[in-house]
């Protein structure tokens, strides 16, 4: 890779790993791997190439490869005759991540259709126009969760039935 593209990735590591620390609650070392992981595919990172890339210690990278792979965040592979792992993400995770997403907007949904009705059947007992309730947003809003889980569901499917590489 030329110097640019190495920049460029490191880059997008470290954005990326802020990203991952406050959403997963990833430890910072960890967050970075998980980035960087991420960002080097499916050819896999190495053990060394994290120490010497992300500037921490053999035994920090190590805890937290470990703790990754206990989270079921990352997983590895080997290739014959070579005696290095590649580590990779858990497609699995994948999957329970959009699964987690649409689970909290189905939750969200019920909360708003709940609010909703409550809100119409205030309306019914209100006779000025002015302090109804406006039940655009609910309206709206129920539309967008809608939208978003049948496309996450069709990700999903499409992951599963083209046996994704990450």
């Amino acid at each position: 890779m030329t110097k640019e593209i190495c920049n460029k990735k490191m880059e997008l590591v470290e954005r990326l790993g802020v990203h991952l620390e406050s959403k997963d609650s990833l430890a910072p070392v960890a967050a970075r791997i998980m980035a960087y992981v991420i960002l080097t595919g499916k050819r896999g990172a190495t053990f060394d190439e994290m120490v010497e890339v992300l500037c921490a210690s053999k035994s920090t990278i190590s805890t937290h490869l470990n703790h990754l792979q206990d989270l079921k965040k990352i997983e590895y592979f080997t290739k014959t005759g070579d005696r290095k792992k590649y580590f990779v993400i858990n497609k699995d995770s994948v999957l329970n991540h959009i699964d987690n997403m649409i689970q909290e907007w189905e939750i969200v949904e019920v909360l708003h259709l709940e609010m909703k009705a409550y809100k119409e059947t205030i309306n019914k007992h209100i006779t000025d126009e002015d302090e109804k309730f406006d039940l655009t947003f609910h309206n709206n809003y129920l539309k967008f969760i809608s939208s978003a889980s049948a496309s996450m569901k069709e990700l999903k499917d499409n992951l599963i039935k083209n046996k994704f590489n990450l």
